[in-house]
């Protein structure tokens, strides 16, 4: 018993003293990065409103949501609280300027965090496809994968086809340096993500594990997550050089081992920070290999600095 209080209350220690150190760097970092003063009039048009015909795939800093379609899992009050990560459907998600989403799956197609379950995928894709059908110049990364110690859904490749076909972008690496006009009337990047069932093949209508990479680690501490993004974003290459999209998590992640379990307070921790860690990216030298840029619980400010950021790479201020 002395023991487990003693670990408690030196994790307790450590995530004030690395709450503190974010705080810190926050107050001494400035607020200012290429684009940073520019602001979206319609957030659900963000890409129409940079310009399609400027706007090169591989120079969008794309605003995501971690476990997206989370807003309505487990039992309200009771389970959810401890694997909800969105509290927008994903309709509402991709309104706000949303533009990747992390959907997990279990066999029988519904959306799953872990045990925990909610609504079926067909509920994304109406979504989706909603959003799609409202506008015009607007490009979705949309990541399914089987989540982990579950079986793949029985031929979920070719439902996703049948689902989404006329929106699709093929699987090419040519894609990365094209223009977002360039690739319209298709509006749709699929990964799919299966465990066990074959990966799709160039020129696929979906697009393969290895085109949507990144480096999580399993963390409640959020400085040294912020420290991690940074670490592993300033080993790639610049993002106008990849053939792959490299996404960083701005989360943290509750753990077993500590009295507080649910997702909100514990990402809470790292959420706020999103600005400094591109301010940082700026000043380390990194900025140019930012890409994806994903978030628990996204909202308007969030958006507004991954929009701001691309918006200076394609008036060639970044």
């Amino acid at each position: 018993m002395g023991s487990h209080l003693s670990k408690q209350l030196e994790r307790r220690k450590a995530i004030s003293t690395e709450k503190k150190a974010l705080s810190d760097l926050q107050q001494s970092c400035g607020c200012e990065f290429p684009g940073c003063d520019y602001t979206p009039s319609d957030r659900k048009n963000w890409m129409a409103g940079v310009g399609p015909e400027n706007l090169h795939i591989n120079k969008i800093v794309w605003p995501g949501t971690h476990d997206s379609a989370t807003n309505k899992i487990g039992i309200r009050f009771i389970s959810r609280p401890f694997a909800q990560c969105q509290s927008l459907s994903i309709y509402n998600q991709l309104v706000a300027g949303t533009r990747v989403l992390d959907i997990r799956v279990q066999e029988d197609r519904r959306v799953c965090h872990g045990i925990l379950k909610t609504y079926s995928v067909d509920v994304v894709l109406t979504d989706l496809k909603r959003f799609l059908s409202e506008t015009d110049s607007e490009i979705v990364i949309l990541e399914i994968r089987t989540e982990f110690g579950h079986e793949d859904p029985p031929e979920f490749d070719k439902y996703l086809v049948e689902q989404l076909s006329d929106h699709l972008i093929h699987q090419n690496d040519d894609v990365f340096s094209k223009t977002v006009s360039e690739l319209l009337p298709k509006r749709v990047i699929c990964v799919w993500k299966p465990r066990k069932s074959p990966q799709p093949k160039r020129g696929d209508p979906l697009w393969s594990a290895g085109y949507l990479k990144d480096n999580w680690i399993d963390t409640d501490l959020p400085s040294t997550k912020f420290e991690s993004n940074l670490k592993h974003l300033s080993q790639q290459q610049a993002a106008a050089s990849r053939k792959f999209f490299y996404r960083v998590e701005n989360t943290v992640t509750p753990q077993a081992d500590n009295p507080i379990l649910c997702v909100k307070p514990v990402t809470n921790r790292i959420h706020c920070y999103a600005k400094v860690f591109i301010i940082e990216c700026v000043k380390r030298g990194c900025a140019d290999k930012l890409q994806i840029f994903s978030t628990d619980f996204i909202d308007k400010d969030f958006v507004d600095a991954c929009v701001g950021l691309t918006s200076a790479r394609a008036e060639g201020k970044a």
